[in-house]
């Protein structure tokens, strides 16, 4: 799909929106400097092109039992496309993975997985991850505090 031209004003929405996903369209009209109608129409299209993507509430993991945060690196024996598609599936099943790419460098992928104890992540490593077919190696991270977490894009 090709991007959408996004011209000053949509970009002010798409900061706005993300800035506070649940902002009513008369604020929403009123901070980006257009009149209700043409606000909404402009939000709208922004969602049927994909621009904006969804709308989400942002919980905090210690706030929930979730305050060990663990980066993974995985290799896998292989890096065909049987195997990535195997280990990809397994991976996002899982509700410890919060994030997972395809890398270059020396690692296949890397993961971010909350859990609630050191001990939840041995068992999530043991149980689960080392126990997809074609995992080679693991290298774990542990994230000792977050110094920048964002996820509002640079609009």
């Amino acid at each position: 799909m090709p991007y959408p031209d996004l011209d000053p004003i949509d970009r002010r929405i798409l900061r706005e929106v993300q800035h506070d996903g649940r902002v009513t369209n008369q604020d929403l009209s009123e901070r980006v400097g257009l009149s209700p109608s043409p606000c909404l129409r402009r939000v709208r299209r922004l969602e049927a092109d994909g621009v904006i993507a969804r709308y989400v509430g942002l919980v905090d993991p210690v706030a929930v039992g979730l305050p060990v945060s663990a980066f993974i690196r995985v290799r896998l024996h292989q890096q065909d496309d049987r195997h990535l598609a195997r280990f990809e599936a397994a991976v996002a099943a899982f509700a410890e993975v919060m994030e997972c790419y395809l890398m270059s460098g020396d690692a296949d992928y890397q993961l971010r997985v909350l859990v609630e104890s050191l001990g939840a992540f041995e068992d999530f490593l043991r149980q689960k991850l080392t126990r997809i077919e074609g995992v080679a190696e693991v290298t774990t991270s542990f994230a000792l505090r977050a110094i920048v977490y964002k996820t509002a894009l640079p609009i």
